[in-house]
């Protein structure tokens, strides 16, 4: 039968494991760190958001120009921007795609739907998100963004 010993343990010296104030010196640079990281970040994602809402609009604008082309006028505003999801009652069904001119209405980046115009106050049609205050008018992030900027 084989006995089995156990490894000798080493003497511990004081080097072993960090100090205290070195524990304290890294986490502070570490917060240092991370607040340079957000004062960096937090503004962009306002910006992220304009731009994520320029792009929605562009979007929904392309696919109101076909949607004209192929039935010679913009949706009413009754009809709105969903009639670029399903075709309305005042369309002739064979001229509508059977997948629609987009597959689904998205809400601007504030969760807030875009508001259709037609006629438009700055063209033929208006599509506009009010921006991060929901409400119209406003400056900055709270500037209301349309297909007429």
């Amino acid at each position: 039968m084989a006995i089995h010993s156990r490894p000798q343990r080493t003497p511990r010296t004081g080097e072993d494991g960090f100090t205290l104030t070195e524990v304290l010196v890294t986490m502070a640079i570490i917060g240092l760190l991370a607040t340079g990281v957000v004062l960096a970040v937090l503004p962009r994602l306002g910006d992220a958001s304009i731009t994520k809402a320029r792009a929605d609009i562009a979007s929904y604008e392309t696919a109101l120009e076909f949607y004209r082309l192929d039935h010679f006028r913009y949706p009413s505003e009754q009809e709105g921007l969903e009639a670029l999801v399903e075709a309305p009652s005042t369309v002739d069904a064979d001229k509508y795609p059977a997948e629609g001119y987009i597959q689904q209405l998205r809400d601007d980046p504030w969760n807030n739907p875009y508001i259709y115009r037609n006629p438009g106050e700055n063209g033929p049609i208006d599509i506009l998100s009010y921006g991060a205050d929901g409400q119209e008018g406003g400056e900055g992030a709270d500037a209301d963004i349309g297909n007429w900027q």
